[in-house]
């Protein structure tokens, strides 16, 4: 049997939910990583410092006291965001970054900026007080083909955006295209980005294997091999602007094989080990831990977790659903093996 021990990862991409969806969940995250960025879309959306913490409060009482799990708590950006606001961030420790998402894009976006410009006040505050701005990539125009949203709000959004704010701290998030990593790799030192393990793992065949497959529909969507390559390769690379960032969205089974399935995958229940096959494939098992434990929070700027997380190479069969508040939750790759695992 072949074990590895790493500093424990950091997930800089997680989506919690709340109440007892939240409690089902949660702790599948807190027994494999120290921290998480936590996602603030919820309905309504965190916009303000006291909801932040008053979600940051209901984190913590709903984690397993075994764990020493940190939330990292952001903010949801919209047009009435005000640099006020910014002042109150900076001075509140748990809240690490705002999070942009255009208008329409995903899951509870309807509150997004409509337009990058109407913030701009506010992305100057947060340029001077080295605040990241966390981004959903994509636009929602539906004349562009949601196979290429992502690389038309690069050329369209995103390019003019840091000409514009050069010193601005950038994660491109959830990153699935080779324009993607090509525009990380091209950038300033502030542009770095999360990279999940279904955009590793899956192309957009996987969508449409005999019939669609809701479980395998996130945002943004899968997309063609050649940029499933490039992304395992800036995964696995060792390069510091790429660092783990799960985007384990979890929705329930009838919200998700329903005629307007939500966009989401579950992918917290084995994660990390997950990754740990994913580099192992590639004979890069020697990057993981920078990957996965290192990058993130080098470029947040935090310390280093002390603490250390096993990982057994011991194959994993993953559940085919899960509890889920009224409902079931179906994990990534559910029913399928995983080699590895870590020890919880």
């Amino acid at each position: 049997m072949q074990t590895l021990t790493i500093s424990k990862p950091d997930d800089f991409h997680l989506h919690l939910r709340d109440g007892a969806a939240m409690a089902n969940i949660i702790n599948y995250s807190a027994a494999q990583f120290s921290r998480a960025i936590v996602m603030p879309n919820l309905n309504p959306p965190i916009t303000t410092v006291d909801m932040a913490m008053s979600y940051y409060n209901r984190i913590l009482n709903s984690v397993n006291k075994k764990y020493n799990f940190e939330p990292l708590m952001t903010l949801y950006l919209t047009d009435n965001t005000r640099p006020s606001e910014i002042d109150i961030v900076v001075q509140t420790e748990p809240i690490k970054a705002l999070k942009y998402y255009p208008v329409g894009t995903t899951t509870n976006s309807d509150y997004g900026v409509t337009d990058i410009k109407k913030v701009y006040l506010v992305l100057e505050s947060m340029m001077k007080n080295q605040l990241p701005l966390l981004i959903h990539g994509e636009v929602s125009d539906t004349d562009v083909n949601v196979f290429d949203r992502e690389k038309v709000f690069i050329e369209k959004v995103l390019s003019p955006l840091v000409d514009d704010f050069c010193e601005l701290k950038i994660v491109f998030e959830h990153i699935s295209t080779k324009a993607a990593v090509d525009f990380v790799l091209n950038a300033n030192s502030n542009i770095a980005a999360t990279i999940t393990p279904q955009h590793i793992l899956l192309n957009r065949d996987d969508l449409f294997n005999e019939s669609f497959q809701p479980h395998n529909y996130c945002l943004p969507v899968l997309k063609e091999e050649h940029d499933r390559l490039a992304v395992l390769g800036a995964a696995t690379s060792g390069n510091p602007k790429f660092f783990l960032g799960t985007d384990s969205a979890p929705h329930g089974r009838t919200k998700k094989e329903s005629g307007c399935g939500c966009a989401g995958i579950f992918s917290a229940y084995n994660a990390l080990g997950d990754y740990a096959e994913i580099f192992e494939k590639q004979n890069k098992l020697d990057k993981l831990e920078p990957f996965t434990s290192f990058h993130g929070a080098d470029f947040y700027g935090l310390k280093r977790n002390d603490e250390k997380i096993t990982l057994t190479k011991k194959e994993k069969k993953i559940p085919e659903e899960l509890p889920f508040d009224n409902d079931k939750l179906v994990p990534f790759r559910a029913g399928g093996n995983c080699a590895w695992q870590a020890k919880r």
